[in-house]
Formats: C-alpha cells, structure tokens, sequence
C-alpha cells in the first residue's frame, strides 16, 4: 500500500497542508513541534482510528474548530482508493470511501500503517495496559472483527464491575447476587475469545520479534514474549504473575478463576478476573525487559514489536506492504543502530520518517526529503534548507 498524498484541514496545527509522497522513503524534516508528527500522526488514525499520543480525540482538532479534515489517496498496487474522515470534537466522525459514506469504523479495511514512536518505549516500560492496547491494536489491523469483540467485552465489563460496586455498597453477598451469573455468561464467552486470539498473536510473533531484534541490534538476546493470565491463577495487573498447572478450556479456566475470586470481588467492588487483568511478559537474556533491560536493549525490543508487526500485517495483506512510519526514532539510536535499522525498513514499499535533522536519518532513506514549519509543508529540503540550529 502506498499513501500517495494527504490533505488535512484544521488538523492539530495545521489549518490546510497539502503532502505528497512517493513510493520508498519519505523523510519530513522540521524543528521539534513544528507538526511533522502530526502528518504522520494523521495517516496512522485512518489506520487505525487513534492516536499514539492521546485517548480522545478532540486534542486532534484545531483551536477554534469543531472538526478537522483527513483524506488520502491510496495505491493498491493498479487500484486507487480515496479516504476522507471528518474528526468531531463532539459526536461520531464521519467518513468515505472514494466519495460514498461510509462508518468510521470502515477505514481500516483500506489502511494498514504500522507506526512508531517514541511513545513506544512505554510498552516494554510502561504498565500492562500499555502492552494490552499494542496487542489489541494488532489484533484489529489484522482481524477488523475483533474490534467488535474487544468493544463488547468492555462494555459487558463495565456493566458487570458496576453491578459489583452496587453489590458493595449495599452488602450483598454473592449468594444473593444470581444476575452476576448473567454477566459471567457474556464475560467469559468474550473474554475467553480475547484471551485465545491474544496468544495467538504472541505465538505468530515469536519469530519475526526475533528476527528484527537481530536485525536492528546485530546480537541475538533471546527475545520472547508470552502472556501471563489472570484465568490461571495471580493477578498480573498488580505484578503478580504466578500460574496454576490447572487445565482446561480458556472458558473453563475462566469460569472457575471467576468462582474463586468472587469474594474478594464483591469486598472491592472490581472484576479481577479476565483479559483486561493480564500482561504480555517481555523478556531479553532470560531477564524481564521491564526493570533489566538496557536503555538500548529497551528502545530494540520496543522497535522489534512494530516490525514485527509490519512483518505479519505484510505476509498476510493482500493489498501489499503496511506503510512503516518511523516518528523521530533515529535521533535516539547510536550510528550502529540506525545503519541496521535503516537497513531493515528499506524492503517496505513505503516508509515514512520523521526528524528534527536530516543528518540522523541515514542516507538511504533520505532520498525524499520534505522541509515542515509551522503547520505548513513548504516543500522539498533542498529548496528549503534548514539553517544551523535545526537540533535546538
């Protein structure tokens, strides 16, 4: 897939721009908060309709403005699709495809966009919801019906914790509680599905997490991830990841953890069993990444978990290559990293690259180079030349 050009409207600061792109590598090359993020920032939401810095979406509309504008056209190979979405700081957005309407919730059938950020280092730093929205991210991007089951799961969630909380303020026990059985029903039917695509996932990443680890690091640290489930027994959301050697069924893991636990649920109010209370283990040389790893070993293993992403959205698309977008990434690797990493990005048949100094970028992927100021695109680097305080 190729994003042949972007038009935004009233997008974060941008109140127009215009960006062409060109097949291979693009690099956007501008001061810091100038908006090059934001660009790329825009293309990754008709992917997969968030952001990578902010929950809501309001902050992407400009000051002043009830709605910001997207719309890109894309190559499928011969084939062109033309996405608009309109962004709402109040209600549903609204969006077509090649000029007829359709939801929102649509756009990632044409869009596939595997992006990283510096945001990114919080996957294998940051608390196991952080490892939980990666996950279930690419879940979507390569199955879109999960996205109902994930939403349905949530809000079966929602309504069973707040049946909890009641259940708490008034002194209800459990055996007084016979609608909790309802919502344990829905709970571990969702669940159960979430939690088997989940190590799927982790399993259909093994290798290709391995592979880009040695590609960008140029040593083999023995990454590997796998989840810890709260089905099994601890509660890997408050770091305690012990396992039972029970056996069964998901479901019927799911069905007794839920028995077990139901006193200590009603007593705080809270679904402590499911999905939403596990974590995806990360490690590196035997040693958890979180808490062992190196501030390079850290920033490989974060960079491992998008290309690897990109490898399967890759083998498994049939409208060709994700587009890979690197959001100043290069300016925090050492020249070592950045040779390999440049070397493993440059088979994608789109890559889009973000810098504050074009000299951190090696040269390679420097070969459209495209200067941003101030909410504009002013056009290519050489015509636009960035003077000496560009690393200010």
């Amino acid at each position: 897939m190729i994003v042949e050009h972007l038009s935004l409207v009233d997008f974060r600061n941008y109140a127009q721009a215009e960006l062409a792109l060109e097949p291979g590598p693009n690099v956007l090359v501008g001061r810091n908060g100038q908006g090059k993020t934001n660009l790329a920032e825009a293309i990754a939401y008709l992917a997969t309709l968030g952001s990578h810095r902010v929950s809501a979406d309001a902050p992407l509309v400009r000051d002043g403005k009830d709605a910001a504008f997207v719309r890109a056209r894309l190559a499928h190979g011969q084939r062109r699709v033309t996405l608009e979405l309109q962004i709402n700081k109040q209600g549903a957005n609204r969006a077509r495809v090649s000029g007829s309407p359709v939801r929102a919730s649509e756009l990632p059938r044409y869009a596939q966009v595997v992006l990283f950020a510096p945001e990114d280092l919080q996957i294998v730093r940051g608390d196991p919801s952080q490892r939980r929205r990666f996950a279930d991210q690419l879940l979507v991007q390569r199955t879109p019906r999960m996205a109902g089951v994930i939403a349905d799961y949530e809000r079966t969630l929602r309504q069973r914790t707040a049946l909890l909380k009641s259940a708490r303020a008034r002194r209800i026990t459990g055996t007084q509680l016979s609608t909790l059985d309802v919502w344990d029903d829905k709970l571990v039917a969702l669940g159960s599905e979430l939690i088997d695509a989940r190590t799927r996932l982790a399993q259909d990443l093994a290798e290709p997490v391995a592979a880009a680890y040695a590609g960008v690091a140029g040593e083999d640290h023995r990454p590997r991830l796998a989840w810890a489930l709260s089905v099994r027994g601890g509660d890997p959301e408050e770091g305690d990841a012990h396992e039972d050697e029970a056996a069964g069924t998901t479901a019927e893991l799911f069905r007794a953890a839920l028995a077990a636990r139901r006193p200590q649920e009603l007593e705080r109010g809270l679904t402590l069993v499911g999905p939403h209370r596990d974590d995806l283990l990360l490690t590196v040389r035997g040693l958890p990444v979180k808490g062992y790893a190196s501030h390079g070993e850290s920033w490989s293993v974060a960079l491992s978990l998008r290309l690897a992403s990109a490898e399967l959205l890759r083998g498994e698309s049939q409208g060709g290559d994700p587009v890979l977008i690197l959001d100043d990434v290069f300016a925090e690797l050492d020249a070592h990293r950045r040779r390999r990493l440049a070397g493993v990005v440059a088979g994608f048949e789109q890559v889009v690259v973000t810098a504050a100094v074009a000299a951190d970028v090696p040269e390679p992927l420097r070969a459209n180079a495209v200067r941003i100021e101030a909410g504009a695109v002013l056009g290519p680097l050489a015509d636009h030349p960035i003077g000496p305080s560009s690393d200010e």
